[in-house]
């Protein structure tokens, strides 16, 4: 039985891996400040005794033995990222730098959750790793941007500097149960209006894309990464490289949900990628991994959860 640390386990992506690894026969030290996590994400995995939550906030230190760190630790959507920008710089850096000690203190692996948004606006497309990126530094999303790739940049100095074996995969739109329905993410958005009969808000023309993938299929690519022989670093994209323009998945989230919403159209937040679609060539050859929940079956899941948590 392995002990591991999950930071940010109580979240949307956080509360799918911790229940994973408990599956797996590990025990899990779920950290969380309960920001945007959720004790009832997890309240499932109570009953076990290898399972610990434990209210923390990652920008302070915690210490405790481990032989895997997961750091999922920061706001993700950016309703959320842009509430206390300050906050999120310092989760993503700080809460980073702990995690990396705690690594580095226990001669752990360390998993770093970072985002697709590290490539900005991107220059080409689709989106490889060797892509440098094209970020704003000043705009109003680079706190969370610019955090992520400080991040990256922090466990690729302690790997050099103090060998701690560093594991980053950039994740791409996930999206499934658990979802806020008000975390101002594009699918928990259209599924949530849909389903009260609210007008379905597009940014734009509708015509920018993203690629969605099942929260289930990043789940399995996390684990596979963490597997990976002691050398290999990544960064590694994990998403769908099947493409939506926003207008097709409106369409989409419509048809299933059988609403009679409207589509309307309102002006592009300010530096809003025009696209954005992993190239998964890498986690094909490394981890031997590629999503398989088409977006059509995936949504179902998505509308279903949303339907029973609304008739509560």
């Amino acid at each position: 039985m392995k002990r591991v640390l999950v930071s940010g386990g109580a979240g949307f992506i956080g509360s799918h891996l911790c229940t994973r690894l408990i599956e797996e026969g590990n025990y899990v030290i779920c950290l969380d400040n309960f920001f945007t996590g959720r004790k009832s994400n997890v309240e499932h995995l109570l009953k076990y005794k290898q399972f610990d939550l434990v209210e923390h906030d990652v920008i302070n230190p915690f210490w405790t033995d481990v032989e895997e760190v997961y750091n999922l630790a920061c706001p993700a959507s950016p309703i959320h990222y842009q509430f206390d920008p300050i906050k999120t710089n310092k989760t993503a850096i700080f809460g980073t730098y702990h995690m990396l000690g705690l690594a580095k203190r226990n001669g752990a692996k360390m998993l770093q959750a970072s985002t697709s948004e590290v490539y900005g606006d991107p220059i080409s497309h689709p989106q490889r790793e060797p892509d440098w990126g094209n970020v704003n530094p000043i705009g109003i999303r680079s706190c969370y941007d610019e955090g992520k790739r400080c991040a990256e940049t922090l466990c690729m100095d302690y790997h050099r500097q103090h060998d701690v074996q560093v594991k980053i995969i950039r994740i791409f739109n996930t999206y499934g149960p658990k979802m806020l329905p008000d975390d101002g993410r594009v699918i928990s958005n259209f599924v949530v209006q849909a389903l009260k009969g609210d007008d379905i808000t597009i940014y734009g023309d509708g015509n920018q894309t993203r690629s969605f993938q099942y929260v289930d299929d990043l789940i399995e690519g996390i684990m596979r990464m963490m597997k990976t022989e002691p050398d290999f670093t990544g960064p590694v994209n994990i998403g769908n490289p099947r493409e939506f323009t926003m207008l097709q998945l409106a369409e989409l989230v419509l048809k299933q949900t059988g609403s009679k919403s409207k589509i309307v159209f309102k002006p592009l937040p300010h530096d809003d990628p025009r696209q954005r679609r992993p190239d998964i060539t890498l986690a094909k050859t490394k981890l031997d991994w590629e999503p398989c929940v088409p977006l059509e079956e995936g949504l179902t899941k998505v509308i279903d959860y949303f339907r029973n948590l609304f008739s509560v």
